[in-house]
């Protein structure tokens, strides 16, 4: 196992072991035992209980959170016409049709969100096996694939991140940096909360918030109390 860094000793004593924090005590910990000389992410883990082996309990979707995460993601539109000149007027990095989807046949994937419009997700299928694994194939679920291609680089660039479980019912989510202001990680935190509340699926049996922690970039994880 390797050894910890005194810094990170130092911060982990700060946190009671076993206890469930508030989300607005977990914040304050966060930022005080963020450690690094970056301004670290904050990331939430929840664990819901979920059987994902269900398609009914695969929960998967998308939010702006209300101020952001701290960083401009890189935004790729696939469109063609007159959805190509609009996606570029939205601000898109990366604004192309067939010919940037022979580009990622040959490995290019500078970007980090695919947007596009419905007519190009049959050529966009093929490419499944490059896109999927790497979570960047656009969807209608998450607001990717669409018409309305200025809303939904506008979304990106405002903040929007997508949610979704893994095969353990698990939700990892960022929902800002160290510098914020701990009442804006409070909001940012809250609105992927009431999203997942209310995502709950019927068929969910016994306890849906499992365990919740909240921490930053190379910092000790935090509990919070799973009830309001």
């Amino acid at each position: 196992m390797a050894k910890k860094g005194k810094k990170y000793v130092e911060a982990k004593a700060l946190i009671e072991k076993g206890t469930a924090y508030s989300i607005e005590e977990a914040i304050e910990l966060v930022k005080k035992t963020s450690t690094v000389k970056f301004d670290a992410t904050v990331d939430v883990a929840f664990k819901l209980g979920l059987d994902t082996r269900h398609a009914d309990q695969q929960l998967r979707g998308a939010i702006v959170l209300p101020n952001g995460t701290g960083k401009s993601k890189k935004v790729l539109v696939v469109a063609q016409g007159a959805k190509a000149e609009e996606a570029k007027a939205a601000g898109a990095d990366v604004v192309g049709g067939n010919e940037v989807l022979e580009e990622i046949k040959k490995g290019w994937l500078d970007f980090e969100v695919m947007i596009a419009t419905p007519d190009m997700m049959a050529e966009l299928g093929k490419l499944g096996r490059i896109l999927g694994p790497k979570g960047l194939m656009p969807n209608p679920k998450t607001g990717t694939v669409t018409m309305d291609v200025t809303k939904a680089v506008n979304e990106v660039k405002a903040g929007k991140v997508t949610y979704r479980t893994d095969k353990q019912g698990n939700v990892h989510v960022t929902i800002g940096k160290a510098s914020f202001d701990a009442e804006k990680l409070v909001q940012n935190y809250m609105a992927i909360y009431d999203v997942l509340v209310k995502a709950k699926p019927a068929s969910a049996k016994g306890v849906y918030m499992k365990n919740i922690a909240v921490s930053s970039t190379m910092g000790p994880s935090i509990k919070v109390a799973t009830a309001i």
